[in-house]
């Protein structure tokens, strides 16, 4: 079975935005993207079967679970963390090294409880101390 990948043509201004949209650090990016969420009321994350209709029928329809990881400290070894921090989230050297120098700070939100607790075993294991919230 094949995926067809669609085409989604843009305005002139919307490709404009989207080539400097291109560009930007991951970090960056991901704060971007929560802020237009937050300013639209949307998501830009992509429904699944049950996540869409939980969405549809409200999260209290099947309990949310869901938690924010916040690294609370680093403690001696920084350097594992961030390499801990860039492998979990994808990121850049650079983005991942801010991450971590922000401590008290979010890693990632919204999380499914089980990724969550995931996350924070290796984080934990490269010797950061982490809350879930």
């Amino acid at each position: 079975m094949t995926e067809e990948k669609t085409t989604i043509e843009l305005s002139k201004e919307a490709q404009q935005i989207m080539d400097l949209v291109k560009v930007l650090p991951a970090i960056e990016l991901n704060n971007l993207v929560k802020a237009l969420e937050e300013e639209f009321g949307v998501s830009a994350a992509a429904p699944v079967m049950m996540g869409g209709w939980a969405a549809w029928w409200g999260d209290d329809a099947w309990g949310n679970d869901n938690v924010t990881i916040e690294l609370s400290e680093v403690w001696q070894q920084k350097i594992a963390v961030i390499k801990a921090v860039k492998e979990i989230l994808w990121l850049g050297l650079k983005e991942a090294k801010e991450i971590v120098e922000k401590a008290p700070a979010p890693v990632k939100e919204n999380v499914p409880m089980e990724e969550a607790e995931t996350i924070k075993a290796k984080l934990e294991e490269a010797g950061a101390t982490v809350t879930l919230k």
